[in-house]
Formats: C-alpha cells, structure tokens, sequence
C-alpha cells in the first residue's frame, strides 16, 4: 500500500515536472514569435515582454519548489528503492527527455578544477616554464643549493637509506636469464645479511621474481622471509608482479598485475603493501597512482619526470605533493607522492646535487672492483683516520638535498640495476655506511640522525614532522609525460617501438577477460546445475585455473616497463611474443571448453577431450610473430554450426567475419530460423588476384551481451548470396583484375576522375580517387567536416645522437609528405553489409570501411592499416589527419585508456617533445564538433598544427641511443594497426572551459571503444550431423547501463588449495565518466545511471548472487567491508561514482 502511495506522488511530481516544461517551452516560443514579428507596436511588444518576464520569473519559482521536492522525494525513497521492481529508476533510458539545463543525467560537463592555492596542474607548469637548458653546475641540470648551517638546529636532520636492487623481468637478458644468473643470488644473499643484523634494511618490488624464487626456497627459508617482513626488514613495495610501464599499459592489464602480486603476497606471505616505488618507467600516469589509492596504497616514489620539472619542483619544495585525479574535485583519491629531485636512481645521483661526491659513497665501486666511478674519484673504505672528513662531506650531500624538500625527513635510496648480487656487496655498503652512521650519532652537535629504512619507516617519519610542525603537502593534478632525461632528448619513441607486439599485447588482454568471465559464469552455472555447489565431474577445472594464471601472469610480465615499450634485446621480444602465444592458445581451450559444456541442451553429453576439442577457434595464429589467419570453413548442406561469444556487458550487432569454401552461403539463427543479412566478398590473394577456393562470408549477428549465440551456415543456391562489386582505380595504368566470382568494374574518362563516395545511414564519406584516401565526412545531422587522411616518413637527425628504441629525435625537415614512386591501385568495394575503399601503397595497405548497420558500429568509420617498412633505414610512418576542427592548440589523449587528459602543442619545445602516448582513443574539438580516433593498439599521438591528429605505426632505426638497449630497433614485422574514427556534432555543454578542463569521451565513443578492443569470439563446432542439440547461453536479462563496463569477472584461487579455482569471484565494475555534449540525434540503444546508487542484483539479473562483499581494488581480505556493512539479502544497493573502479568479493548462486 505504502509502495503505491509512493509511487503514486511520484508519478504525480514527474507529470507535474512535464507539464510545467512543456508550459514554459511554450511561453518560450511565445517569446520567440514576438522576435519574428518586430512589426508589432513597441509599448505592446514592451508589455508582453515584461508580463512574459513575470510568467517565466513565476514559473521558476515554481519549478525550483518542484525540484526540491522531487529531491527530497528522491532522498526519501533511495533507501526502498529496492522495492521499486526491476530498474528501480536507477537507469535513464537513453531516448527519454535530457534534463532541464540540456544535459544527460549522469555525464559530466567538462569543467576547469579549481583548487586551493598550493594546488598545481601541471598543464600550466609547462606554459609557465622556459624550458631551457642552463648548466647548473655540479647539479648540471638543477641549480647551486646553499644553506647556513644552523637550520636542523630545532628539528634535526632524520635520514633514511632504504637499500634496492630494480630487477628487470627481461630487458638485456630473458626474465629466465637475469633470475638465474642474478636475481636469486641477490634474494638468497638478503636472507643471509638482512639476518646478520637487524639494524640492516631492503625494499623489493618485483613479485614475478619473488614468487619464482619462492618456489626454489625451502619452508625454513620461508620462515626466515616472513620473520624479516613482520620485523620491518624487508619491505615489499607496490606489489605488483612488475614494475609496470605508465605509457602504453591498459588499465586493465595494470591493476590484473597489481591484483596477481597482491593476492600472491597475501597468500604466501599474509601482508599487504602500503608504498609504491616506480624509479625507472619512463614517466608517471595518474592512471597508477589511481590504482594505487584504489589498492589501499598510501605513499609513492617516481623518477622518471622532465629534468625541466624536477628543477622546477626543487625550487618550489613541492617535490612531495598529495597526487589527485583531474576529474576528482575531492580528496578521495588522494596519494602521498615522493619525486626523487635527480638524474637517475643509481647512488651517484641519490645521496645529494654533485654525482662526483655521492658516487664516493657507493661501496661497490671500491677500487679493484668491476664498476668505477665516471667522476675519477674512487669511493675509500670507512676508517677511523679517514671517517670525520668522509662523513662531514657525505653530510654536506644530504643537507644540500633536504633543502629541496620541506620537511627535515630525508628518504636516499641506496641501489641500482641488479645489485646486492654479491654478497661482496652487502658487506661493503651496509658496514661502511653502519660506520657513517655510528660517527653521526657520536657527534649530536651535527643534528643527523640517520639509518637504513624501508619506505614504510620514510613516509611515516613524514607524516609525523608534518602533522607536528601542522603543515600540509601541495595537490597536484596532470601527468607526467613526455619524459625528458637530458637535452632534447624525449622519450616519445617507446610510444610506438616494436608496434606489433603492442598489438599482440592487447589481443591477449581480450582473450584474457574473456575467458575469465566465460569460466567464471560456467563454474557459477555447473554449480548451480548440480545443486549441491559441485563442478562437473568431467571438466577439468584446476587444469583450466592453471592455464588462466598462467595467462595472467603472462600478460602482467608484458607490463613491465622494457617489454610492452618495445625497448628490450630482440632475443628478449621473442621470449615475451612467445609467452603471449602460448597464452593465448591455452586460454583458447578454455574458452572452448568453457563454451562446450554452457552450450549443450543434454549435459550427460559432455565429454572433455584434450586432443579433439568440440570446437574450434575460426583462426590460427601459427607463430608468435605471425598474424592470424582465418581457416576456411567447409560448407554443405548439412548446418556448420558458428559459436559467436559477445564478451562485453552490452547487447551489440557485429558484423562476423568467418572465410568459406563457397561464395554461394547463407546463414540463420540456429533458434529461430531467421536468415541473417549477409554478403560474400573476394578473398585478395593479390591486389588484383581473388582466390577461386575462399571467400569471405560477412553477416550481421545480434548479441545479447555475455552470449553464447548459435549461427548455422550452410552452402546456397547458385548466386542466392549477395556478393560484393568491386571497382578498381589506377592513375595512369588500368589494372588487370583476376575475378571469376565477382562483378568488377574499370571507370574511364570523367567517371575516373570523380570523388570516391561510400554512404550509410549515419555518415558518408569522400575519398580521393587517385589514392583512395579519406578527403571528407558528412553526418546525418548536416555537419561537414574535412577530413583528410595522410601518411608521412620522419628521418632521424643528422646529430651524433640519433632516434632508437627509447628517444624520438626527428631531423629539422619534420615529416614528409608519404610520395609512391607509383600510382596506389585503389579498390572499392560495395555490399549490403559493409562497403570499404583500400588503398595498396608499396609499404602500407590501407582501408576505411562503412558497416550498414543500425547501432553504434555505423556511426564510426573503421580504418585499418597493414604496414611492413622491413626495407626502410632510419625512417618512420605516421599517419596524419587533416581536419577543419578550430582546436587551437589543444588536443586530448588517453592516459592508460582510463582518463582523458589535455595536451597543449607549445611552439618552445622540439617536435618530439609534443607527441603523447595514446593507448586507446584521442580527440580534437572546437565549439561545434569533435573528431574522436579510436585506436585498438597503443601509439604516440600528436597534434603539432591546429586541426591535425597524426600517430605514428611503426619505426625503424639502425643504431643505439645510448640508454643501455645497445642495439636499434630492426626487428619488424608485417603489423595491423585498426582504428574506429568518429565525427560527432558538439552543443550543449560545449562551451568553452579556461585552464585545464577535464573532458571525457561521448558515450557513443565509449561503446565503439569497447566494440574494438574486445571483438565477439567465433568459435567453429565440426561439420558432423551427430551433432548433440546446442542451445545459446543468455546470461544477462538486459545490457548493463552503456556508462557502467564490466571490467572483469575473475575467479579467485582457493584459500585451502592451492591452484584450484574457490568459488568466490572478483567483480569488478568501471563507472565511465562521459561527455554530456556530443549525445546523438538518434538514440544508444542502452539505458545509463542517472544516480550514483546501483542495484547490483538488477545490473546482473538473471544471476544471482550469494554474497557480495566490496573490497578494495586488488581484492585483499583487509579491504572488505566490515560484516556489519555487508548486505546479506538483495537488492544489494552500491554506489558508483562515474570515473571510479568498485572491487566486489561475490559468490555466484
């Protein structure tokens, strides 16, 4: 009764809300006729105005007492909103009314963060600074740091040496390679010395190498390592299974490793890490500090940050700062950040500003060792002649480094690359600063108390100075790219280098989350099908765990910062692509096997067979440098049954693609019969060769989300297909097409010189007819936009210093406009489902493609590029889009595919210090329009003239430069790069913001982002009439709201056993910020939040779960939420903030 009530006065405000809207809009047209008719006599026109003022003043009156108390009905019923049946009114459907001001409920207006003074953003740092170069003495690029000594006098100097060793997993060597030859003599040695004395101190942060070693040491070696982690000798920081790298990751694949390192030390070790240390990536994202907060890290450390910026942040003693996200106007998100102020992280630049002096205080350069110092001066045994003048000069370092900083704390680390190898080693650093030390504590009139720390014991000491002395850090907002280690020397070409495997990297991430949520909702099905919570006793379930741990740890390897930058030896890249092929395979039987047993109708019919599995993948991927390559299909007219898996939360028509030995085919929906819109296109053997075995079969699939969907394919009556035509251009040289199967076409005369034009219902295109290029976009709601696709080399310079793995260093002339020494052949292909143009250049194919569909796919145009510069010598390929947008110089970059972050070109820098990292999307914007490029592999991106966009595919460079790599970058391959490109009207929210404003995507680039980096899985079941009875799997009612994406749905290993999969299961929901400016004219066909509360059990109805229990990001015990705060009973109402990642412990019922 209560209920209906509720509802009733409800309802009632919503009509009452609608009646005044559609009052006011009519007063307001009133108003707008007055305007049209100027002739009316003034004193009239006068006081109809000023009666319409009153109207319009009385109805907003009206309507703000309607919204309070809509807000407080609101208020009122959230609590029982579980009562409200499905929806609960939490999701907007996409095609009801926008709110009053214009805008979709839940998108966020961009808007320019302010903050309290000490706040920076780091965009304006980079306006403000000159970025010169002035040598600054001993400290070459900061400046002399001068102090009077008495300053320590009230708050003596407190130092901590925290001892590291940063192991690469693979870089010069295999991860193989450095374990056995370094890593466990460095981890067995730290059990020896770190025992020997309990003063002594280490930090660790590599997991992959930890858990390794683990598995060689014996139980009372074990023993041994927790006893140092709980007496706060040994510290593990971060966590993650890599130190990852910040540019190119995808975010999935930076919290999976971070979630792998941190359930691994939670079940092996029982702690959890409360700092990061992140010296050696090559700039810093917020993306990770996110994550970090997220994982219930307090503190972090990095290093890697423009020489112009430390210096800068010197001089300010805002090396510390509390790093927050841009789009967050709170605290929440809030972590305490340590910037190391020098060079490097080695001992020569840690102790203070002059490297000469500090590297006489790296022990391991005693003379008659294997490393010296550059400096000519030899670091001296600690005596008692020699230890006054040794640790007065030490001394002079570290005071000179405080004043950098503004509390009396002092964190110096003590490391390198792979040291404390030797334990040679650990018994000249640690007993020759133990002698510094004990001089220091004898001697009080010097105000030092110093010690060997972990970060734990440094950032404590932190906090403690700073609440005593009531003094509060600075927030920072922004990123730290492009980084620069000296010169104009930016590190902009790992955004790119070895494109191939950035690309792989990002298929094995897909094939990842796939096959987590299909054996995650398979176990949860098994389970319920037995009723008892068994699995099938035929399934191998512990042998597919194993396979998906292996794979997640695969793909977190691939995050360390040398293997997904493309910066590692060629032998090294070869191990990596290897580990990700045999991933990939094995995921591949999971997902098969996986899909087997959901798809039968009679489950006694499973039969698990290791050798001859039940279906098969539509591609094979024959080696770890090889691209895929679909196997044709044998058809008849017996049904070949198509297993399509839609692994994304949201009902989407894709265009499947499988390759056929017929071009006479048709295919059905195995349930209903239904024939589906198809088309047969040629396979190109050649350029102008179609092969007269294959044919590509394209047809137009319904997905529910999270689906199993069954297609069944049989051969067709002579010429029944719709089969594409085809039209080939050539400058010049008619080409000689072979193609018995297919209608073609040679336009001649004016015909030839025509635009090329393909159209959908949503865009058409122009493209040049002599290279087959993109010239202009129009959209159904009239916006032209020109939009012009080229492609250009850049050279290296002719310095002595030239452009390798890491370093971007283009000569003076910039990039050159592509030339072919030939006409491109231009082919044009036209068919119901998808029409395309592709252009054949001698060192790129490529390809923009029109899809015929209804939803989100038509609306992007699809481009694919093929490129193989295996011929080139110093020279690399860009491709650029000249456009008509009025973005100034301004552009906008994806960071870590996460967050959007501005980007500003500045004419003072170098053209390679204007290029970002791009790991899934990039936009230009003016009032008007937005063009959005979508990208499904990581690259750098630029916009170096107003209007333009231009990535770069791969690079190709002879020589080293001279960051320890020791070789070029010639080991390329023939590489796909796809891309989604988007033109969308801007209005609305689309004034223009001052300062850094915080943008997002629209929600429809968010889906089409989506739609490319996680593609439907085709599966093939054999062509043999016994086949048992499939049925499709529909595990989701309806698609989750479009701004809510199900990051992942990953089993947790057992707490009992060991490499068995437990019954609990990590979900974890992303919320997407998204742009309120850009909404289409026709509708998403998909609901989003309009509140930040979320009935869980609605979003995955019909599923249902047992218990839902949030916890931080990575999932650790600790972080669940207390058993008080846990609801028991559905409806589980949680909110979701847009931008934020929730972590839930769930039990599928």
């Amino acid at each position: 009764m209560k209920t209906s009530r509720l509802l009733t006065v409800l309802v009632g405000g919503v009509f009452c809300l609608a009646v005044m809207s559609l009052y006011r809009m009519l007063e307001l047209m009133q108003g707008a006729e007055l305007r049209e008719h100027p002739d009316t006599p003034g004193g009239q026109v006068d006081n109809d105005l000023s009666r319409l003022q009153q109207k319009i003043d009385e109805l907003e009156r009206l309507l703000s007492d309607n919204n309070r108390l809509v807000a407080t009905l609101r208020d009122y019923l959230l609590p029982h909103k579980a009562s409200w049946g499905k929806g609960g009114g939490a999701n907007v459907s996409s095609d009801s009314a926008h709110s009053q001001d214009g805008t979709l409920p839940g998108c966020r207006l961009a808007n320019e963060m302010k903050d309290e003074t000490d706040g920076v953003q780091l965009l304006d740092v980079y306006d403000l600074l000159p970025f010169d170069n002035p040598d600054g003495g001993a400290w070459k690029q900061g400046f002399e740091i001068s102090y009077h000594g008495n300053e320590w006098d009230e708050q003596p100097l407190e130092l901590f040496l925290v001892p590291h060793s940063h192991n690469d997993p693979g870089w010069l060597k295999t991860f193989d390679g450095y374990y056995q030859d370094q890593t466990r003599h460095i981890l067995n040695n730290m059990l020896i010395k770190l025992s020997e004395d309990s003063r002594r101190k280490m930090i660790w942060a590599e997991i992959s190498y930890f858990s390794k070693w683990w598995n060689d040491i014996d139980e009372q070696k074990r023993e041994m390592v927790k006893r140092l982690v709980r007496a706060g000798q040994l510290e593990l920081v971060t966590g993650g299974w890599v130190m990852a790298d910040e540019a190119n990751s995808h975010y999935f694949a930076l919290l999976d490793q971070l979630i792998e390192g941190h359930q691994w030390i939670q079940r092996h070790i029982g702690v959890k890490p409360s700092s990061g240390w992140a010296v050696d990536p090559f700039g810093h994202s917020p993306s990770m500090a996110y994550l970090l907060k997220g994982a219930g890290l307090q503190d972090m450390v990095i290093q890697r940050v423009h020489y112009a910026v430390k210096k800068h942040f010197a001089r300010q003693q805002t090396l510390e700062f509390q790093w927050r996200q841009s789009w967050d106007p709170s605290p929440r998100s809030d972590i305490t950040c340590h910037m190391m102020p020098f060079y490097s992280y080695d001992v020569p630049h840690t102790c203070g500003p002059n490297p000469s002096i500090c590297c006489q205080f790296d022990f391991h350069r005693l003379p008659g060792g294997r490393v010296y110092c550059p400096w000519r001066i030899s670091p001296q045994p600690i005596t008692e002649q020699n230890v006054q003048e040794r640790a007065l000069l030490l001394l002079d370092q570290y005071r000179q480094k405080s004043r950098l900083f503004r509390s009396p704390v002092l964190l110096v680390p003590l490391g390198d690359d792979f040291r404390f190898t030797d334990s040679s080693e650990w018994d000249a650093q640690f007993s020759n600063y133990q002698k510094l030390f004990d001089y220091f504590e004898q001697h009080p009139e010097l105000h030092i108390k110093a010690r060997f720390g972990t970060l734990s014991d440094y950032f404590s000491a932190l906090r403690r100075r700073l609440s005593a002395a009531g003094s509060t850090l600075p927030t920072l907002r922004g990123d730290f790219f492009t980084y620069a280690d000296r010169d104009d020397h930016y590190w902009s070409g790992y955004f790119t280098s070895r494109p191939f495997y950035k690309r792989l990297d990002r298929t094995m991430e897909a094939t990842l989350r796939a096959t987590e949520i299909l054996f995650s909702l398979t176990l949860a099905e098994m389970r319920r099908f037995h009723g008892n919570g068994q699995l099938v006793a035929g399934f191998p379930a512990r042998e597919h765990f194993q396979r998906l741990t292996a794979g997640r740890r695969n793909l977190a390897l691939f995050q360390h910062h040398d293997a997904v930058t493309g910066t590692a030896r060629d032998a090294v890249v070869v191990d990596y692509g290897t580990r990700l092929l045999h991933s990939i395979l094995n995921l591949r039987q999971v997902l098969q096997s996986s899909a087997h047993w959901l798809l039968l109708l009679d489950k006694s019919q499973y039969h698990h067979d290791q050798s001859k599995p039940f279906l098969q993948m539509d591609d094979v991927i024959s080696a770890q440098d090889a691209l895929p390559q679909k196997t044709p299909l044998t058809l008849s007219d017996e049904p070949r049954s198509l297993i399509i898996f839609n692994p994304t939360e949201q009902l989407r028509t894709s265009v499947i693609s499988v390759v056929v030995d017929s071009p006479d085919a048709r295919v059905v929906d195995a349930q209903t019969g239904r024939p589906m819109a198809a088309q047969i296109s040629a396979v190109w053997e050649e350029p102008t060769r179609a092969s007269t075995e294959s044919f590509q079969l394209d047809f137009v699939a319904e997905l529910p989300p999270l689906s199993l969907a069954v297609y069944h394919v049989t051969k067709a009556a002579v010429g029944s297909a719709h089969r594409a035509q085809y039209t080939f251009y050539r400058q010049g040289n008619p080409p000689t097409v072979q193609s018995e199967y297919f209608q073609v076409s040679r336009p001649k005369g004016p015909e030839a010189d025509a635009p090329l034009s393909l159209s959908n219902k949503h865009v058409q295109m122009w493209s040049s007819p002599e290279t087959g290029l993109l010239q202009k976009l129009r959209l159904q709601s009239g916006l032209v936009r020109q939009l012009q696709v080229q492609f250009l080399w850049y050279g290296t310079t002719s310095n002595r210093d030239k452009s390798g793995a890491y370093l971007f260093l283009p000569g003076t002339e910039g990039g050159q406009l592509y030339k072919p020494s030939e006409p491109p052949l231009v082919r044009v292909s036209r068919g119901p489902v998808f029409s395309d143009i592709t252009s054949c250049f001698r060192h790129f194919t490529h390809r923009v493609r029109l899809y015929h569909l209804d939803g989100h796919a038509g609306r992007s145009v699809e481009i694919s590029n093929m490129v193989d510069i295996r011929s080139e010598v110093n020279r690399e390929l860009a491709m650029k889009l000249v456009t008509d947008v009025a973005n100034g110089n301004r552009f906008y970059s994806d960071l870590n595919s996460f967050q959007m972050q501005q980007r500003r070109t500045l004419e003072k820098l170098p053209l390679q210090a204007n290029f970002y990292p791009m790991t899934s999307a990039s936009f230009l914007q003016d009032s008007t329009s937005r063009v959005s490029l979508l990208t499904a592999q990581s690259q750098a991106v630029a916009s170096l003239t107003p209007g333009e966009l231009e990535v770069v595919l791969d690079r190709r460079l002879q020589q080293d430069d001279n960051r320890g790599l020791g070789q070029g970058v010639t080991d390329n391959k023939l590489t796909a790069s796809l891309y989604h490109l988007l033109l969308e009207d801007r209005r609305g929210g689309a004034q223009e913001v001052g300062g850094a404003s915080v943008e997002h995507l629209s929600l429809l680039a968010h889906l089409s982002s989506l739609s490319l980096c996680h593609p439907p899985i085709t599966m093939v079941a054999p062509s043999n009439s016994q086949l048992p009875k499939l049925r499709p799997f529909l595990p989701l009612s309806s698609s989750m709201p479009c701004d809510v994406h199900l990051l992942n749905l990953r089993t947790l290993e057992d707490a009992q056993e060991a490499e068995t999969p437990s019954q609990e299961v990590a979900l974890l929901l992303h919320r997407k910020g998204f742009d309120c400016s850009s909404a289409p004219d026709t509708p998403l066909q998909c609901t989003w939040s309009a509140h930040e509360e979320v009935n869980v059990d609605d979003l995955f109805s019909p599923l249902r779960f047992r218990s839902v229990r949030q916890s931080g990001l990575t999932l650790l015990r600790e972080d669940d939420e207390p058993e008080s705060a846990r609801q028991q009973q559905p409806p589980r109402i949680t909110r979701l903030q847009p931008m934020e990642i929730t972590a839930f412990r769930v039990e599928i019922d």
